[in-house]
């Protein structure tokens, strides 16, 4: 995919799947709501979870997202990289919450949550994608 191909797909999804360094050293998977804030890839999670865990370790993580039923439907992003985390918990939980639930009410039980997240920016090194749909399927003559 070209990298707005990339970003188009991206914007489609809702969730990616969080690859982070467990401290084993296996990789430790979850599916996480994420949304662009300021043009890059944030989410939040709570604090105590074993991915925030394993990223103030380990702060390289890979995320992937991916779509389609039939094998020539498929396509997907993989992305490596590294997390960073920031204090604008607020503004990250908002972007989050407004693209994967819509628009943000103020609440008293929202902003209590928000003290027990973490919010990741995701920053990526490497971009690899694939679009099956794109594949010359062989017609016959």
């Amino acid at each position: 995919m070209t990298p707005a191909e990339v970003h188009a797909f991206l914007s489609a999804q809702r969730t990616l799947i969080v690859g982070s360094v467990g401290l084993s050293g296996v990789p430790h998977l979850a599916p996480m709501w994420f949304a662009f804030l300021d043009g890059n890839i944030v989410f939040c999670t709570d604090r105590k979870s074993q991915k925030i865990a394993n990223l103030r370790r380990e702060p390289r993580m890979s995320v992937l997202a991916e779509a389609g039923e039939t094998y020539g439907e498929l396509r997907g992003v993989f992305m490596e990289g590294v997390a960073e985390f920031t204090d604008d918990v607020p503004r990250v939980v908002d972007a989050v919450v407004a693209r994967n639930i819509g628009p943000v009410e103020e609440s008293g039980q929202l902003r209590r949550a928000m003290a027990k997240r973490v919010a990741v920016i995701f920053r990526p090194s490497k971009v690899a994608s694939w679009d099956h749909r794109k594949m010359l399927v062989p017609t016959e003559s």
